[in-house]
């Protein structure tokens, strides 16, 4: 039952890590300024996103969550 509550543990923070960088980067609907001048009306970020290299400590996180529920649900 500990291999259970530990996964469901690391599989929560694992979310919570992997979800963090999107949220704390800021508003989306910010208006930003562009070479020309003029407020940009669109939702699309400045800087392009970081992919798995920013989330990957997170998804390890999940998988080994998992893991430990899968064992832990075995024995």
């Amino acid at each position: 039952m500990i291999l259970i509550w530990l996964g469901a543990i690391l599989i929560i923070a694992g979310v919570v890590v992997a979800a963090a960088p999107p949220i704390l980067r800021g508003r989306l609907s910010r208006l930003r300024r562009i070479d020309s001048g003029r407020p940009s009306n669109t939702l699309e970020p400045n800087r392009p996103a970081r992919g798995l290299r920013a989330s990957w400590p997170g998804l390890a996180m999940i998988g080994v969550g998992a893991v430990l529920m899968l064992l832990g649900a075995t024995s």
